[in-house]
């Protein structure tokens, strides 16, 4: 188990890490979702002994380890800017960790072919790091923290310089391979939706901070705050300032529902994920709003229509191939059981009717 209690680091005059408190279990996949700059790397060197804390306490199965250099923590570290060994061979580059722990020869030989098996790497293990593709180099710096059995392995934005179909592959492989050997995985990605794809437990960061903690479909589905509602979406979260006045909300003049819990009447946030938002009206959609339209993004399966409200720029998101044009004027239609209402500090005091899964 790996607990920071705590922990804060400055930087001359800037905060980087701001009173950090989390406990990972042994054997648990923990995902660090948040912004370029929002933390994630800076909190990643501080659990690997890289840089020490300005204050708190980092602890392994119970014993603080601050004290300790990173060589006497068991702990493997995987960047997206890979980093391996320019002389050696892949072979060797995957046995390195082995080698200093005083592995024999036998067991070196296995595990390295193993993991380069499962890591496609088979037929390049005579090769230089020179002579490989970037993404087959990422794939050594991978087997090399996969052999090396950490009790802590870190993941920092590790498949982002790979194609298409192997991070797909690596996200499903990735925290089964290191689940065998009972390690805290702590994986740090920019996008919301490998959060969600990974699973496990999800930390989700702004500004140095953890916002907030838990199991990943629970914080999506429930996040706290504001705050964290924008960081665990993508596309962006809809929002608009609305009125609660005698039981309705009202939005740019026109009434969007009402919410389902008793709220003081006053001002307050609503925020609606794009799909959550329908061009057709349906017996829960019972609420319209007309928008203008900026700009459309087809993929072929899903079309992005960028829309304007009164006051607010929107995104609808739609399924299939939308043929609507800039400058049109558009109605979209609401679900009130689907809005998130944040108060006037931005924690949340309703959320979507249901959230048993990611929504």
């Amino acid at each position: 188990m790996l607990e920071l209690v705590d922990v804060f680091k400055q930087v001359g005059a800037q905060t980087h890490i701001s009173n950090v408190s989390l406990t990972l279990e042994s054997a648990s996949l923990n995902v660090l979702l948040g912004p370029t700059l929002s933390g994630k790397t800076s909190l990643m060197r501080l659990m690997a002994g890289l840089d020490k804390p300005t204050g708190g306490d980092i602890r392994m199965k119970g014993e603080s380890v601050l004290g300790r250099s990173v060589r006497n923590r068991s702990v493997a570290m995987v960047y997206q800017q890979f980093i391996n060994y320019p002389s050696f061979t892949v072979y060797e580059n995957i046995a390195s960790p082995m080698r200093m722990a005083n592995h024999d020869k036998k067991t070196i030989d296995r595990r390295v072919r193993e993991a380069a098996d499962l890591l496609k790497l088979g037929e390049f293990l005579d090769r230089t790091p020179l002579n490989l593709s970037g993404g087959q180099q990422q794939r050594t710096a991978l087997a090399r923290a996969l052999v090396k059995d950490a009790e802590l392995v870190l993941l920092d934005e590790p498949l982002a310089n790979l194609d298409y179909k192997l991070r797909e592959e690596l996200r499903d492989e990735l925290p089964r391979l290191f689940a065998r050997t009972g390690a805290i995985l702590v994986y740090a990605t920019t996008e919301p939706q490998e959060a969600l794809l990974l699973g496990g437990s999800t930390a989700t960061m702004a500004e140095g901070r953890v916002t907030q903690f838990g199991d990943t479909i629970d914080v999506y589905n429930r996040p706290n705050d504001l705050l964290t509602a924008q960081t665990f979406a993508d596309p962006p979260l809809n929002t608009a300032t609305v009125r609660l006045q005698g039981g309705q909300l009202q939005m740019d003049g026109h009434a969007i529902g009402s919410p389902r819990e008793s709220l003081a009447d006053g001002e307050y946030s609503v925020a609606i994920r794009p799909h959550h938002l329908s061009l057709m009206e349906t017996p829960s959609h019972v609420t319209s709003l007309p928008v203008h339209i900026d700009s459309t993004e087809i993929t072929g399966s899903e079309t992005f229509i960028h829309v304007s409200t009164a006051n607010d720029s929107w995104v609808v998101l739609t399924h299939g191939v939308q043929r609507v044009h800039k400058g049109d004027t558009l109605t979209v239609h609401l679900d009130p059981s689907r809005f998130y209402l944040f108060d006037a500090n931005g924690d949340l005091v309703q959320s979507p009717a249901t959230h048993a899964r990611a929504a």
